[in-house]
């Protein structure tokens, strides 16, 4: 009877979309875009909404976010795929938002899905009705804005990064859904976890996955990890190039490649292959994962992706296939390290901070007369000249404590660079010692 009830004609409407926040306090893991002192938080309070780019992974609230501050504003709500829009669809948005305005006095959000699969053309067409308040567009991407929109329409646009959502966060979604329909969800701790994990990000399709476990699971029976397995792989044919089923699918990639594990990455590839994906998006893909996840820990990788790349650009479908499963093997097995992307974000982070501290003036050249008498370019040495060749000197701002960025790792070639490292850590140390005495 309960199990009935759950799919009665009364609750017909999918779990994620009944649990869509009504308001931006309710919004999952964007705290620090939408909460009170956060930026889109302020311009809300303002009333003075600018046309912006919200960047995130699928699932995280982008939708949500633009629909919820259309109703704080009093502003009209108008969506449109760019994945299923043409120029037609969007002259008639623009005339009814004219119209709107000149009639209603009432402004129009303009809310455009996947803003980056519109061409250069399409995207210089907002221009004129972004410039003039037209419409205030609010643009939704997966992709980096940076390389996938017009200069022209980026530069009257702010960018939010929205975050994949957390483990923490899909738990709060969890117990709102269990509390929707009064009842726990069937699943033991071990398989709940593997739900999280399983998200990738993506709030929406651990929901439509609850959802799922609600529908399967026999009155007093409890899910444990393989049952989750079985219902993931029920649903997996369901593969759309455009919208979850891509990035579901491009996710389990990554997550075997990330894991070792050969078999399942070549599968997951074929997967997409066999689905009609871009087998370009995916040497993308692979190239991104070889400099992150690999990284030094094998330097050829990035220079084998690129290989492939060429490869199949060469010789087309389907023999260039074979370079891509290739790629896809030489990934699995090779050594992994974060080392470079953590100590990318590292570095960045105190760039942040002390981006306007000048390089000490002993390694600045010295062009003019007046540069020389401020002691640009005075004492510095020449590291080839050097014993050692290392002066061991100090190439950070002067008045900042040098930091250690970068880690590497005991795995693959960065065990190597880390001995490097390490011995001229030493040097540098016994140097300012000797300089200090």
């Amino acid at each position: 009877m309960e199990h009935d009830t759950l799919f009665s004609t009364q609750v017909k409407r999918p779990l994620a979309d009944r649990l869509r926040p009504q308001s931006l306090q309710e919004v999952v893991g964007q705290e620090h875009i939408v909460g009170d002192n956060a930026p889109l938080g302020r311009m809300i309070r303002s009333g003075k909404i600018t046309s912006f780019i919200l960047w995130g992974p699928p699932g995280c609230g982008k939708t949500t976010i633009a629909r919820l501050i259309a109703e704080h504003t009093n502003l009209y709500f108008e969506q449109i795929s760019a994945v299923f829009s043409g120029v037609a669809d969007l002259k008639r948005v623009f005339t009814y938002a004219q119209e709107r305005r000149a009639t209603q006095g009432k402004g129009t959000l303009l809310f455009v899905d996947e803003i980056h699969r519109f061409n250069k053309s399409q995207q210089d067409g907002f221009l004129p009705y972004v410039e003039d308040g037209t419409v205030i567009l609010v643009g939704a991407t997966t992709e980096n804005p940076s390389f996938e929109l017009n200069a022209a329409l980026l530069s009257r646009c702010q960018v939010f990064v929205l975050n994949r959502l957390s483990p923490d966060n899909f738990e709060e979604l969890l117990q709102r859904a269990e509390t929707e329909l009064g009842k726990k969800l069937p699943v033991d701790t071990e398989a709940r976890q593997f739900m999280k994990d399983t998200a990738d990000g993506d709030g929406r399709y651990i929901l439509n996955l609850a959802e799922s476990v609600w529908a399967y699971a026999q009155a007093g029976e409890i899910f444990d990890k393989e049952n989750i397995v079985k219902i993931i792989r029920s649903r997996a044919p369901v593969y759309d190039k455009g919208r979850d089923g891509h990035y579901n699918l491009i996710s389990a990639v990554h997550k075997s490649l990330r894991g070792t594990d050969v078999d399942a990455a070549l599968y997951w590839v074929a997967r997409m292959l066999e689905a009609g994906e871009d087998p370009k998006y995916i040497f993308r893909r692979l190239t991104r994962f070889a400099v992150e996840d690999v990284s030094m820990a094998d330097p050829n990788a990035v220079t084998q992706a690129i290989s492939c790349w060429q490869t199949y650009e060469r010789l087309g479908s389907p023999e260039g296939e074979l370079a891509l499963m290739q790629l896809t093997a030489y990934l699995a097995t090779a050594p992994k390290s974060a080392a470079v992307y953590k100590a990318m974000h590292a570095a960045r982070d105190m760039a942040k901070r002390t981006g306007s501290l000048m390089p000490p003036k002993n390694i600045l050249n010295a062009p003019t007369k007046l540069m020389k008498d401020l002691g640009y370019h005075e004492g510095y040495e020449y590291d080839p000249d050097c014993e050692d060749g290392f002066s061991g000197a100090n190439y950070f701002p002067e008045n900042i404590t040098r930091v250690k960025l970068y880690h590497p790792v005991e795995r693959g070639f960065e065990r190597e660079i880390k001995k490097r490292v390490d011995y001229f850590d030493k040097l540098r140390r016994e140097k300012q010692q000797h300089q200090s005495n």
